[in-house]
């Protein structure tokens, strides 16, 4: 999956939980989030003064892709065939983090799992 093929599912399933994500997906759409990100500050930036900042627009991009992001990290889970609740590992400091890292790094299950068809076979 491209970039833009990756940005498009995610924004198109905004808030799609179900099926899977393969790798190319989720970090693809990770690295549209640090860009968007950057653009953002950078214009928050820009519309500070000295005494007084400005955060309106990178708050405003962080809650547009914030259930993008967790529908992606769930069919991400769902490709491992694992449950979507594992997101919620994110919530424990270091140990959580770096659990999720090495499973969205892991290829997903081939074949078919509980959660649907290879999105690999597929394409």
């Amino acid at each position: 999956m491209t970039f833009g093929e990756s940005i498009k599912s995610c924004l198109n399933g905004y808030v799609k939980f179900d099926g899977r994500a393969p790798r190319s997906e989720y970090w693809w759409f990770l690295v549209f989030i640090f860009l968007v990100d950057v653009v953002a500050v950078c214009i928050d930036l820009s519309a500070s003064t000295i005494y007084e900042k400005s955060e309106l627009v990178s708050t405003l991009a962080g809650l547009a892709l914030l259930l993008p992001n967790l529908a992606v990290c769930v069919r991400r889970l769902h490709d491992l065939n694992k449950s979507g609740w594992w997101v919620l590992l994110f919530f424990i400091p270091i140990i959580g983090h770096i659990i999720l890292i090495v499973w969205f790094a892991t290829r997903g299950t081939v074949g078919a799992n509980s959660f649907g068809e290879d999105p690999l076979a597929a394409a």
